[in-house]
């Protein structure tokens, strides 16, 4: 059933995505440690998978309004990021980015960062399209969802 903008809603999982790379050395600095910039550079690469998933056009990276780095990246640990869609506001949709970390030797798995981020979907023109909207259908993900709408008022707080 299509929402007022005439949308198909979607689930959550049908923007979930994951994006995998081994930590090399041309991203660390002189502590064997990933560069924060680096991190960053693939929260931003995997939400955007996460908002093409959902809205099927072009995205822009709108805004980042949280990022936390718990712990360091090592030379040769795998980072896994996993992304979805939180929740849609016509327009625009924050994606949650969970970073972990692979110690390949060990099997070890930790949480090392977490992102918000906000994107935009464009039309051929460049202008904002309507988003179909997002149905979560987890307690995780209803949690998500309504933690999205807290986050997105702070964000137009700070705007004003």
């Amino acid at each position: 059933m299509s929402d007022k903008s005439g949308l198909e809603p979607k689930p959550v999982r049908e923007s979930t995505s994951e994006y995998s790379e081994l930590a090399m050395p041309t991203d660390a600095n002189p502590l064997g440690t990933l560069f924060g910039g680096k991190v960053m550079h693939l929260v931003d690469l995997a939400g955007s998978l996460a908002a093409l998933r959902h809205a099927r056009r072009p995205v822009v990276t709108a805004s980042v309004d949280y990022m936390s780095f718990l712990t360091p990246v090592h030379i040769g640990q795998l980072m896994v990021l996993r992304s979805m869609v939180n929740r849609v506001f016509r327009t625009s949709m924050e994606v949650g980015v969970r970073v972990s970390v692979e110690d390949l030797m060990t099997g070890e798995v930790r949480h090392t960062s977490s992102a918000y981020l906000t994107f935009v979907a464009l039309d051929r023109e460049g202008k904002p399209q309507p988003i179909a909207p997002v149905i979560p259908e987890t307690p995780e993900e209803i949690r998500r969802y309504q933690d999205a709408a807290v986050r997105r008022q702070h964000r137009l707080a700070l705007r004003r």
